[in-house]
């Protein structure tokens, strides 16, 4: 299963080439060429990732760790490399704190059950933003009902940012157990100051936990320079296959935190009175697992790492850019959020026209972009829409592609004036 060799200059990125490696990119819709800016809900799969899965589906699949034969072995070695290589991607000092899970809102949701129920005080509480993502919301909100846990929101500002200055406050009583907060919001394409945000959550006494779905897939994210606590991953984002994520947490809170689920794999002894647990992080792994999504995933951080974090920023900063100018250039496009540290993801609105009727239109012409309410409801109404468009860029987006957006939703403002 080779990896894709780098491809690029340093901190230059070959978009043609890159292209090159991604089948589903020569196809066509409704006759026209695929423009797919629908990246922050699910990026397209490089060969080596199709490839990865197929040949261990052809050659060598087998169930892992307690199989004793050849195939098994061979598979094992293979799951548990990801395991190394996810480590080895953020920097986690311990590859026992990788944990797999499905995606980010299981890695979510295994830390309010685990930590939320097992570990934190009562009468803590939970702290969000108001950017967050349905799945960094529910989590809490169940905790709360069940446990009395409060929640609370921190503000943000008409930029698009969070109000470091009500965040603090919210803080300040020193009953906040837990800081979930995205690293990268998936509507305004905002990145959070997450290492302030560590500094003044620790100073307070709160752990805290990233929901870095979209912001590990358009920087590089080192867990011990952020030093944070958890660090919530979805496979799906980063160019590899879905139904496979992780959660990285510090060995020494996952050693405290109980199982999130039961079954085979999370044990070490059980009877009918008593059953003690697997070592970490097998305590959290129930069952059999994602075995090809995640060999699949190693695949994926391979082309990542091929091409370079460096060069994958400064080609989606400059396409972030010149999508902001376009979009703003046309009448009647209101984009939402205007950061200063903003990732490729861009959403707007169009006068007169209801987001899902844009997306129609647009996918009309073979462009690919998502509408609706992008799972962050409370966001919306923060902004007073109800749902928008959004654009949003992977590896192998071009400056073509952005203007063929905007050239489309130049008649599509037409049709609606």
């Amino acid at each position: 299963m080779n990896v894709t060799t780098p491809i690029l200059a340093p901190g230059r990125l070959d978009v043609a080439r890159v292209r090159e490696d991604f089948p589903i990119l020569g196809e066509t819709v409704r006759g026209k060429p695929l423009v797919f800016l629908d990246s922050a809900a699910s990026a397209q799969k490089p060969r080596v990732v199709i490839d990865a899965m197929r040949e261990t589906m052809e050659t060598q699949y087998a169930n892992v760790h307690r199989g004793l034969h050849w195939m098994s072995e061979r598979t094992t070695d293979a799951y548990e490399g990801t395991r190394d290589a996810m480590a080895a991607l953020i920097n986690a000092p311990d590859r026992h704190e990788i944990v797999f899970v499905r995606n980010s809102t299981e890695a979510i949701n295994l830390v309010a059950h685990s930590f939320g129920r097992g570990i934190l005080k009562p009468g803590l509480a939970v702290l969000i933003s108001g950017m967050e993502h349905h799945s960094n919301i529910i989590p809490w909100m169940m905790l709360r009902e069940a446990y009395g846990t409060e929640l609370r929101v921190a503000p943000i500002t008409d930029a698009g940012e969070l109000d470091m200055a009500g965040f603090e406050a919210l803080l300040a009583d020193g009953k906040v157990g837990l800081v979930a907060i995205t690293h990268m919001s998936n509507v305004l394409g905002t990145y959070t100051p997450a290492e302030r945000i560590v500094q003044i959550a620790h100073a307070h006494g709160a752990k805290v936990l990233f929901d870095g779905s979209q912001a590990v897939v358009h920087r590089r994210v080192d867990v011990q320079a952020l030093d944070c606590d958890f660090y919530a991953i979805t496979g799906h984002k980063l160019y590899g296959p879905t139904g496979i994520g992780v959660l990285w947490a510090r060995r020494e809170l996952l050693e405290r935190m109980p199982p999130f689920m039961g079954g085979g794999e999370m044990i070490s002894s059980v009877s009918y009175e008593r059953a003690t647990w697997a070592e970490v992080p097998h305590k959290f792994e129930a069952g059999t697992p994602a075995i090809i999504e995640a060999i699949g995933l190693k695949a994926a951080i391979g082309y990542v790492q091929s091409i370079g974090y460096e060069a994958i920023a400064a080609h989606e900063a400059s396409l972030t850019e010149h999508a902001m100018a376009r979009l703003s250039a046309i009448e009647g496009v209101h984009i939402l959020g205007r950061a200063q540290d903003r990732g490729g993801v861009v959403s707007f609105v169009l006068d007169r026209a209801h987001a899902h009727d844009v997306a129609t239109l647009l996918d009309r012409q073979g462009i690919a972009v998502r509408a609706g309410h992008h799972c962050a409801e409370p966001l919306m109404r923060r902004f007073g829409v109800e749902s928008t468009a959004r654009a949003s860029f992977g590896v192998y987006t071009t400056r073509e592609e952005i203007d063929a957006l905007g050239d489309t939703l130049e008649r599509v403002r037409e049709f609606f004036a």
